[in-house]
């Protein structure tokens, strides 16, 4: 069996084309008869806090010595890398908003990048943990390519130090250039899509 996180970011609910994106994507795994290994973080809808001086205590401090608020931010942080440790495929609904990903995506990268637990710190310099694991990355935006698409290579780089080093992106742009460009992008993304589900099931 294997075992699909899938993780929403976008706030816009019916109008974001990434959830579109994303709901393809989880139809697409139910038809290949995989659907029984789905796992769905919806970070809009229940998001994680941002860091404060509670959550960064509690990551730096030892249990024995964790306040209940401190326990509880450190219990989430828990749940959240275990499910990533858990998946075997991970697909993460990323909109561009200004340049760069929704907070709440920021705010859960930050839950789930933890010294000793998704890296680590050797002579030879920080090591991911979480290997072995297929991502897939679907973004929306209104233009087309720039150099202020700062969605990409931030994730990129994240992911990867933190192990995840096998990541497909797959982009609806063009969506604010006019109905046909937008029509064009959506379907060639939904395309996309369908084709890395069919990779997956071989």
């Amino acid at each position: 069996m294997t075992n699909l996180l899938l993780i929403d970011s976008s706030p816009r609910g019916d109008a974001s084309v990434t959830r579109r994106l994303t709901a393809a994507f989880q139809a697409a795994w139910r038809a290949a008869g995989r659907g029984d290994a789905i796992r769905h973080r919806d970070l809009a809808e229940t998001p994680v806090p941002h860091l404060d001086g509670t959550i960064l205590g509690a990551f730096f401090s030892p249990a024995e010595n964790h306040t209940p608020e401190q326990a509880a931010a450190a219990a989430l942080s828990e749940t959240l890398v275990s499910e990533l440790e858990a998946a075997d495929v991970i697909v993460i609904g990323a909109p561009m908003f200004n340049f760069a990903i929704p907070s709440v995506l920021k705010a859960y990268i930050d839950h789930v990048a933890r010294a000793g637990r998704t890296f680590r710190y050797t002579e030879a310099g920080p090591q991911g943990l979480l290997t072995g694991k297929k991502v897939y990355v679907l973004t929306a935006r209104g233009g087309p390519a720039s150099a202020m698409d700062f969605v990409e290579p931030y994730l990129r780089g994240m992911l990867g130090f933190l192990g995840l080093t096998d990541v497909t992106f797959i982009a609806a742009t063009d969506l604010n250039m006019g109905a046909d460009p937008a029509a064009k992008a959506l379907a060639a993304a939904d395309r996309s899509v369908a084709q890395a589900v069919t990779a997956l099931a071989a």
